[in-house]
């Protein structure tokens, strides 16, 4: 028999308009999208505030794409580049959980820590280190200060960050105007912005984590099955089914 069809967005009552109502939004989903993905079934900040699921540049992206800065700035969200690399939502009530299922509950001082288990590449220790060292940098400062200001170094910069970013431990925090064109996105550590949440997923195992995340979802989308979130959250089959039956595996 085949399983049901999962509709991956969610009718929320109202459109979302303010940063309030996106607050309030995220917080009962847990987590979602910027964007529409046709092959990712989750929901979108954009489908809760335009009622659909084609993409245009109106008053709705160009809200959203503020939103994505000043959310996480103003510690209301965190936002960064994490389902298949594209810009996630996570509300702050579940961002423990997920640090805790990346095992990302890190300080400022564990890159080297992270190199060395060989959970991160050297060019992403070198963007850690730097904004350890520096604070809260934009784009182009950051490259410069891991001097990744060529074309190949630029390369190996987008790699790291967007490697840095799917294992939570740095979040987009801000924007500012480098040069004539689009604000570049700011950038800080996770375990600085959010200090709290990481101190939380720091008693959270990733069993119970993964537990609570799957709750969150089957909540919204009861029809899902097990291989369906293992394909989302990139989970082993046992941990989807135990995510999902609310069992203990490790």
């Amino acid at each position: 028999m085949k399983p049901e069809k999962v509709s991956a967005e969610i009718r929320w009552p109202r459109r979302i308009i303010t940063p309030a109502d996106a607050v309030r939004y995220l917080d009962a989903v847990g987590y979602c999208l910027l964007f529409p993905i046709k092959a990712l079934a989750l929901p979108s900040l954009y489908y809760a505030m335009a009622r659909r699921q084609f993409i245009t540049w109106d008053r709705h992206a160009v809200k959203l794409w503020d939103w994505k800065a000043q959310l996480p700035l103003k510690r209301r969200a965190f936002y960064a580049k994490y389902f298949k690399g594209r810009g996630t939502f996570i509300s702050l009530r579940m961002l423990p959980q997920f640090l805790a299922m990346r095992e990302s509950a890190a300080s400022a001082d564990d890159a080297e820590k992270f190199f060395a288990a060989g959970t991160i590449s050297r060019e992403a220790r070198t963007i850690w280190e730097a904004l350890a060292r520096l604070g809260p940098l934009p784009t182009l400062e950051l490259r410069h200060a891991c001097e990744m200001e060529s074309v190949a170094g630029n390369k190996r910069f987008k790699k790291a960050m967007l490697e840095l970013q799917t294992r939570l431990l740095v979040v987009h925090s801000g924007a500012e105007q480098e040069t004539a064109s689009w604000p570049s996105g700011r950038f800080d550590l996770t375990s600085r912005a959010f200090p709290r949440e990481t101190a939380l997923a720091g008693k959270i195992a990733p069993n119970a984590a993964r537990v609570a995340i799957a709750g969150k979802y089957l909540k919204w989308h009861p029809p899902a099955a097990p291989r369906l979130l293992a394909r989302i959250f990139g989970w082993s089959k046992e941990e989807a089914v135990a995510a999902c039956h609310g069992n203990t595996t490790s």
